[in-house]
């Protein structure tokens, strides 16, 4: 009898995003279990109880939460030829930084575009584009963020390339004009059959927002 794997997940989530690429990268099977956020479903609240938040990848019964923490238990239970993380401990602690970095510093001035007006809208994107050019000058020159092999900080941040497009309506601004390494990376990594499989189309994401305002009370 093989693995159970189930992903609790919602489509648009740039982090369900890096769940669903890693189990791809490895060629887990799964079964994706679309979550409604607006009424949380009873297996939800029951595997993550403690954040009541998507993603949840339930592997044999046993629920593990937050994507970061998901993208290196994949690693290490399915290895396979291309692992996620370096072996080398210092390239891995700094792997692990630039994740921490895009969680803390990329989501925040990103709600604000879409979800603030005024100064406050405007500071927001000032923000995310000097996360994005923090970001850029770490890639450099490189193919991926790890050097020639697609890895953890890719798949930490390639969710938010979807939503650029929508980003750039809401604010009238080029993230290509402001970053064009970082884009450069992000067309590359959509050739990935992972990210293909993972990432929804960048104009369903613009659509949706406006939808996501409404359900949230922005006018």
């Amino acid at each position: 009898m093989g693995d159970e794997v189930i992903l609790l997940d919602y489509w648009p989530s740039m982090f369900g995003m890096r769940t669903r690429i890693a189990l791809e990268e490895k060629n887990v099977k799964f079964d994706y279990k679309e979550q409604d956020l607006w009424n949380k479903s009873s297996i939800l609240l029951e595997m993550n109880p403690v954040h009541k938040k998507i993603p949840v990848l339930i592997h044999n019964g046993k629920p593990i939460c937050e994507s970061l923490i998901q993208i290196e238990y994949i690693d290490e239970v399915w290895p396979g030829k291309n692992p996620f993380l370096p072996s080398d401990p210092y390239q891995r602690a700094q792997a692990k930084f630039w994740g921490d970095f895009i969680d803390n510093k990329v989501y925040g001035p990103t709600r604000l575009i879409w979800g603030a007006k005024g100064e406050e809208q405007e500071a927001g994107k000032k923000e995310f584009i000097e996360m994005l050019r923090t970001l850029e000058a770490e890639l450099g020159d490189k193919v991926y963020f790890g050097g020639e092999t697609f890895g953890y900080v890719d798949i930490a941040l390639i969710g938010f390339y979807s939503w650029f497009e929508a980003y750039e309506k809401f604010r009238n601004f080029s993230v290509e004009e402001e970053c064009p390494k970082l884009i450069a990376w992000g067309k590359r990594c959509v050739k990935r059959e992972s990210v293909v499989k993972s990432l929804p189309d960048s104009e369903k994401i613009t659509k949706f927002l406006p939808q996501l305002r409404e359900k949230i009370g922005i006018e």
